[in-house]
């Protein structure tokens, strides 16, 4: 029995959508309206996608995908002989795929398991999952965890998480500041030209363009 790694392709991951195994499909449709072998493949090539091969049959499909900046989804299915391909895709996930993700930014990463899919929970369990209301983020290494939220429904597992990088917010100006007193200087050199002073704006009207109308000074 051996099993492979390699490349996804459509050809692959339609053969295996068509032939999955009874709980992952029951996941699917418990996030998908609708759906066909060939759209669930094309939709899982957006990102990291690979195929395990149990004698050069595929069997599995696994990956991730970055869903907005830093928030990706992991996923995985496959036909009913997957359980053979688990040690390996374990094996590459820890080796290739995980670094390959947290090295793309990513400080958050979920999956989805049906709540009654104790094989699932018991993988990720073996992977360090932690469920996902308990899990907080740190600052050190990204944790990996998980969460249901209901017999019927599909729930959240967090294969890794950290927090995002912040940047520092810029000091609040101050009339010390040489930039805000270069800004004032200017502006008053500029009101000055003009006949004005730091308080009001002169018009270029003459008296009689404003008779019948309201003078209003305004404010700078």
């Amino acid at each position: 029995m051996t099993v492979r790694i390699i490349p996804a392709t459509l050809r692959d991951l339609s053969y295996i959508a068509a032939n999955l195994r009874p709980e992952d499909r029951a996941e699917i449709d418990c996030q998908l309206d609708q759906w066909s072998p060939a759209l669930l493949a094309l939709t899982a090539l957006q990102g990291f996608a690979y195929v395990a091969a149990l004698n050069g049959n595929p069997e599995a499909g696994f990956g991730a995908a970055e869903q907005r900046g830093g928030f990706w989804i992991a996923w995985s299915w496959g036909t009913r002989r997957m359980r053979r391909c688990v040690p390996g895709i374990t094996e590459f996930f820890h080796a290739v795929l995980g670094p390959d993700v947290a090295a793309r930014g990513a400080w958050r990463v979920e999956a989805r398991a049906l709540a009654a899919n104790e094989l699932a929970l018991r993988w990720l369990a073996r992977l360090g999952a932690r469920n996902a209301a308990a899990c907080r983020v740190t600052a050190g290494m990204a944790k990996i965890f998980c969460s249901t939220t209901g017999q019927e429904k599909a729930g959240t597992m967090c294969l890794f998480q950290k927090p995002p990088a912040l940047k520092p917010l810029p000091p609040t100006p101050t009339i010390a500041d040489k930039d805000v007193q270069a800004r004032e200087a200017a502006l008053r050199a500029e009101l000055e030209q003009r006949q004005g002073t730091a308080g009001t704006v002169k018009t270029d009207l003459s008296p009689s363009d404003l008779t019948g109308q309201r003078r209003v000074l305004l404010g700078v």
